[in-house]
């Protein structure tokens, strides 16, 4: 009970309907709201002020369902702090290389978007720790397998009706569904490992 004051008074749940001087009833919309927060904070591990900006794109009934799940999504992302302050030369290509990506396939999104900065980062490790052909090699067919991978992820979010319910579901789905594609794509590479090198070499 002290969690659900706590969320009242921090306003990421609107108050229940007083029955007595120390007691409020909770419906059903407080049950969605209450299980958004915790998936956003257990799960995802946004701050209660990151939760608090969702919570309003939520309750704004005249922002756009896309842009409502993608400042969800975008909390979700690993932000790498102080690696975009001074960046070298590598994070400066990686940055063009993705958002050379971005308009080749057509994404609408944008290079500064705190996903495409954790593929610049990523990309820039890589080019620093001596795979720097890893952008020609093979980003393109992790894109295609990406954007496969999302369509299936929004297909699935889009059974859900409530606000409160996508967004829960775009939280869980991705810090979940980043666990299972990484889960999936290790023993994928057993078997693809066994097919090229075999067992004997």
């Amino acid at each position: 009970m002290a969690t659900i004051k706590y969320y009242v008074r921090e306003g990421l749940l609107p108050a229940g309907q007083l029955t007595s001087p120390n007691q409020a009833s909770y419906d059903e919309s407080h049950v969605r709201r209450l299980r958004l927060i915790r998936a956003m904070i257990d799960v995802g591990g946004l701050s209660v002020a990151a939760v608090r900006e969702v919570v309003a794109a939520v309750d704004d009934p005249d922002r756009p369902l896309h842009e409502m799940l993608g400042a969800a999504a975008d909390y979700v992302v690993p932000r790498y702090e102080g690696v975009g302050d001074e960046p070298g030369d590598a994070l400066v290509a990686a940055r063009v290389t993705v958002a050379e990506l971005i308009d080749r396939r057509g994404w609408h999104s944008h290079p500064g978007s705190p996903a495409a900065e954790a593929l610049a980062v990523a990309v820039a490790a890589l080019e620093n720790v001596g795979h720097g052909d890893f952008p020609e090699a093979v980003l393109e067919a992790y894109a295609d397998a990406a954007e496969r991978v999302a369509r299936v992820d929004v297909d699935y979010v889009a059974k859900n009706v409530a606000r409160e319910e996508l967004v829960a579901s775009v939280v869980v789905g991705t810090v979940i569904g980043d666990a299972v594609f990484a889960a999936l794509r290790r023993l994928a590479h057993i078997e693809a490992s066994k097919q090229v090198f075999g067992l004997d070499r």
